[in-house]
């Protein structure tokens, strides 16, 4: 006889039910993708070189950090808050 634990796993997995693991990773790679309209908008604002780009804790902003270079000058380090 199969066991209760068995046949409700079985039927969790034919009705289509995601881990909440996967569900974590599905977000994390939302997150990398609209942040990269982001990155796109700073890179092409500063004209400057992309160090780190992370979603911010709000859900609907990128943090996003740039090493822009001057004229003859020591690179600065510009790091901005874009909107998703």
């Amino acid at each position: 006889m199969a066991s209760p634990l068995i046949i409700a796993t079985l039927a969790a997995g034919i009705s289509g039910f995601m881990a909440p693991e996967a569900d974590l990773q599905d977000r994390i790679i939302m997150a990398a993708v609209d942040c990269s309209k982001a990155v796109s908008r700073v890179v092409r604002e500063t004209g400057g070189q992309l160090l780190s780009a992370q979603p911010s804790g709000d859900g609907q902003s990128c943090v996003v950090t740039v090493l822009v270079q001057g004229g003859g000058e020591r690179p600065r380090k510009v790091t901005m808050r874009v909107p998703m």
